[in-house]
Order: C-alpha cells, then sequence, then structure tokens
C-alpha cells in the first residue's frame, strides 16, 4: 500500500513557506477566511508562484462567495479548492461548472467535515461526484484548527469509495498510529496546529520529524 500524501496547512510567512517547501509536501494550504488566526489575504501571489510546481497550492474556504472563490484561484493560482464551511452539494455543482468555464476544469475540490460522535456519514451521498476528496476533521465552532483529535475509529461508519484527507490535531506523536490505518481511501494527512511555533508559522524540524516517521513504513 502506498503511503498518504501530506497537507501543511495555514501558511503565511513567505520565509516560513519556501523553507517549508524543501520538505516536499504534496500540498500546501492557504486560508482565505478571515475568522482565521492564520488568514492568508495578505500574502503575496508572488510567494505562492515560487512554489515547486508539484506542490498542489489549495485555497481554504468557509461558506465564501463563489464570485470571490474564483477571483482567488485567478489571484494566486490555485490547484486545490477545500472548503471548510457548510457548503450545500447545490454550490459544489455550481462552483464546478464556474471553474470549468474559468478554464480551471483541474482545480480539485475538497469537502471538508468536522466528525463527532453524532455525524451523519449518510450526509457524504448528496456530494458524491460533486468533489474529488472529502476532508474529516475535528468537529470545532471554529472551523478546524482546534489542535484536538476526533476518535478515527468513527471512520468505520464511512463507506462510500471517495478518497479522503484525514485532519484533526495530528501531530508527531500521531505518526505511529497513522501507519497502523489501513484504509486505501485515505488519500492525505493533513496537518497545521500541532506544528506551529505561533499561527501560521511552522516548525520545521518537528515536520521533519513527522515526515520521517511517516514514511518509514514497513
Amino acid at each position: 500500500m502506498s503511503h498518504p500524501l501530506l497537507k501543511v496547512c495555514g501558511m503565511l510567512h513567505p520565509e516560513n513557506i519556501m523553507e517549508l517547501a524543501a520538505l516536499q509536501p504534496d500540498y500546501l494550504g492557504f486560508i482565505f477566511y478571515k475568522g482565521s488566526k492564520r488568514y492568508a489575504g495578505e500574502v503575496l501571489p508572488e510567494v505562492l508562484e515560487r512554489l515547486p510546481e508539484q506542490i498542489k497550492k489549495t485555497g481554504v474556504f468557509v461558506n465564501e462567495t463563489i464570485d470571490t472563490v474564483l477571483q482567488l484561484v485567478q489571484k494566486y493560482p490555485l490547484n486545490a479548492l477545500q472548503l471548510h464551511g457548510s457548503e450545500s452539494p447545490e454550490y459544489c455543482t455550481t462552483l464546478k461548472l464556474r471553474l470549468q468555464e474559468h478554464s480551471g476544469a483541474g482545480v480539485k475540490l475538497i469537502k471538508a467535515f468536522g466528525v463527532n460522535d453524532t455525524f451523519d456519514f449518510y450526509q457524504l451521498n448528496a456530494y458524491v461526484g460533486l468533489v474529488d476528496y472529502f476532508l474529516f476533521d475535528t468537529q470545532t465552532p471554529d472551523h478546524g484548527g482546534s489542535g484536538r483529535q476526533f476518535d478515527w475509529q468513527l471512520l468505520a461508519k464511512y463507506t462510500l469509495d471517495v478518497p479522503y484527507f484525514l485532519s484533526g490535531g495530528i501531530g508527531v506523536e500521531s505518526a505511529e498510529m497513522l501507519n497502523e490505518i489501513v484504509d486505501e481511501r485515505l488519500f492525505a494527512i493533513d496537518v497545521n496546529s500541532k506544528f506551529e511555533i505561533e499561527p501560521g508559522l511552522k516548525d520545521l524540524s518537528k515536520l521533519k520529524e513527522f515526515i520521517s516517521k511517516l514514511r518509514d513504513r514497513n
């Protein structure tokens, strides 16, 4: 089984972004939600343009207007969009169509859901065929970034074939548990707050340690 890809989310500082890019994560996440401590609206497009082509630049949005999302896809230019609010299947349909019109057909859609004991996995059915990936995060009123991990055993209730990102309170200490997950649908691991010196500034030594532990799979 191939190991999951790695997404590092919540980047802000140009120098930190370039140093992190040297570690070759598969995705880098930039949060365009004004309520976030990691709001990336002031990051210059040139910073993202300097990133190696193989790193997917991912914009994170929370209930944003489709017009604004499309403007930022053009401005930065983004390879993937992570919808981290309560975006409906209708919203995803419209966004997908408009992305195709704007020659952004290659832009992937990731729909995030906060999971807890009462989460209804059945609601995901309505998104099949509309999004490329799901992302499972810890349920929190702040749309992620809680630093808390949800009970991964709840994923036993996930029966669809859509690949997913796993997020929520993942730190260096999580590597062993992650290596034990046997699920071909686990597409990528998404890390953020547990690898920070302060919001938006990542601790590269911790990330190096995590990457080496993650990828040393038996």
